[in-house]
């Protein structure tokens, strides 16, 4: 793992573990309180484990409903911050999707946006933020985000489209077809093997 910090050597269920009885009964104040914790944990981590545990509380069953547009802010703070998959995967997929599943007008200009944003994470979360919705897929703005990116040559963004893509594929297969057919050798091998790979 690439990583400037460093690691207590915590395997995830050992972690996971760990903040259970921590977090088992722990009522945040309110959404600022809440927002507080997860950006001090973050900002202030002397190691990577302190990063999921951010995350976890972050996705703590009493912050569902402070999971609005609004909390964007704070996911950009901890993609770009973080700038590693690990970490923004996680966000993209269950922080920033959840957001966009439940909050689409508002929060679709913000994933717009960041689809052509100078920072490489950033347009990674915004290719794989679906990933997992299925037929509540916004294919426009899926679209949008691949189009906006399929001539990288990152590895980390040819590998999200194809991620993006064979994800889809699951509830849309014709559709995932025909995007990899239209791009035509716009698209990486990389991308067409991975969107392909259940076809």
């Amino acid at each position: 793992m690439k990583s400037a910090l460093p690691y207590h050597g915590l395997p995830a269920p050992r972690l996971k573990a760990e903040l259970r009885p921590l977090l088992k009964d722990w009522q945040p104040d309110d959404e600022e309180q809440w927002a507080a914790t997860v950006r001090t944990l973050w900002d202030e981590a002397t190691h990577r484990e302190e990063w999921y545990a951010a995350i976890v509380v972050a996705r703590h069953r009493r912050a569902r409903a402070w999971l609005d547009a609004s909390s964007l802010d704070l996911w950009e703070h901890l993609i770009v911050t973080g700038a590693w998959w690990d970490v923004v995967d996680d966000v993209a997929t269950h922080l920033v999707g959840d957001v966009l599943a439940r909050h689409r007008s508002a929060a679709t200009p913000v994933v717009r946006a960041w689809a052509g944003d100078d920072d490489l994470w950033l347009r990674r979360a915004a290719v794989i933020c679906q990933v997992g919705h299925g037929a509540g897929t916004d294919l426009a703005l899926l679209r949008f985000a691949i189009e906006a990116n399929v001539e990288d040559t990152s590895f980390w963004l040819r590998k999200a489209i194809g991620w993006a893509l064979r994800q889809h594929a699951r509830t849309d297969p014709a559709w995932v077809r025909a995007e990899v057919d239209r791009l035509g050798d716009r698209l990486s091998g990389l991308s067409r093997r991975e969107a392909l790979k259940h076809l």
